[in-house]
């Protein structure tokens, strides 16, 4: 094994993942900034890194960089591919973006001194994959008409009974989509190996789709690669059963959820 250092930079981290056969799904690909992607190996564990400029790469830089939303996409975007391609053939740990060390020494360091941990990770996540599931109410009601309106005035009376018709829909919308998540849960208790649970998007997050519906549930799923299709099958056939909610089924990803004890 050639331990050599590079003479200069600093290393990005992408994932943690079994030598062996890790290396042959990196060859001729390129991660941050179009760099190679090489593995930094122990006897037992491979890291997937980059050399990077060390300068570039700093614990200053990086607080600037992660402020500048285009460098956040791009990287994101090379670190994720990086990791798809190391999960192709096998069970990958994702780190965090961004994660740096100053050399390939410090590197193995980390794979030793977690070594016990990230092999458990490693084991439990072989042969599955993460899919999301996000929950939306669909509220909108027609609004009511406002009192005195010239396209023929609606009384005081009609105006509060629109109001607390609109009302009504919007809380039938939010009770059926919780009931859907909650039969959702209930039939993929034995199907699923784990499960995450996040904050609803909101704010810029929710802004960004364009697709009706205010999101009141966001869950990732660990499936087994065997049962991803009766996993989304399940789903969506839940799913079709109340026009007031939408769900999305996103799908399938490296398992970023479940690798929490890597970052």
């Amino acid at each position: 094994m050639d331990r050599r250092e590079p003479e200069c930079g600093a290393r990005y981290v992408y994932a943690v993942v079994r030598p062996g056969a890790a290396a042959e799904r990196l060859a001729g690909l390129t991660g941050v900034a179009g760099l190679p992607v090489r593995l930094v190996e122990t006897d037992r564990l491979a890291a997937a890194v980059s050399d990077v400029p060390a300068e570039e790469y700093s614990e200053e830089s990086l607080k600037l960089r992660l402020e500048d939303l285009d460098w956040v996409e791009a990287t994101a975007r090379a670190h994720h591919a990086v990791i798809e391609a190391l999960g192709s053939g096998g069970a990958v740990l994702p780190l965090r973006l961004a994660t740096v060390y100053h050399s390939d020494d410090r590197v193995r360091d980390l794979l030793r001194e977690r070594e016990e941990e990230f092999g458990a990770l490693l084991t439990r996540l072989a042969g599955h994959l993460e899919w999301g599931v996000k929950i939306y109410a669909l509220p909108e009601a027609p609004a009511p008409a406002p009192v005195g309106a010239t396209t023929g005035a609606a009384s005081g009376r009609d105006y509060l009974r629109q109001r607390r018709a609109a009302r009504e829909h919007r809380e039938d919308a939010w009770l059926a989509a919780a009931r859907v998540g909650e039969r959702i849960d209930r039939e993929l208790a034995g199907l699923v190996a784990d499960t995450r649970r996040y904050r609803p998007q909101e704010g810029r997050l929710a802004e960004l789709s364009a697709l009706p519906g205010v999101n009141v549930a966001n869950v990732a799923y660990l499936v087994a690669v065997d049962d991803a299709d009766r996993f989304r099958a399940l789903v969506q056939e839940i799913a079709a059963e109340d026009p007031r909610v939408r769900v999305d089924v996103t799908g399938p990803w490296a398992p970023y959820s479940f690798a929490s004890g890597a970052s």
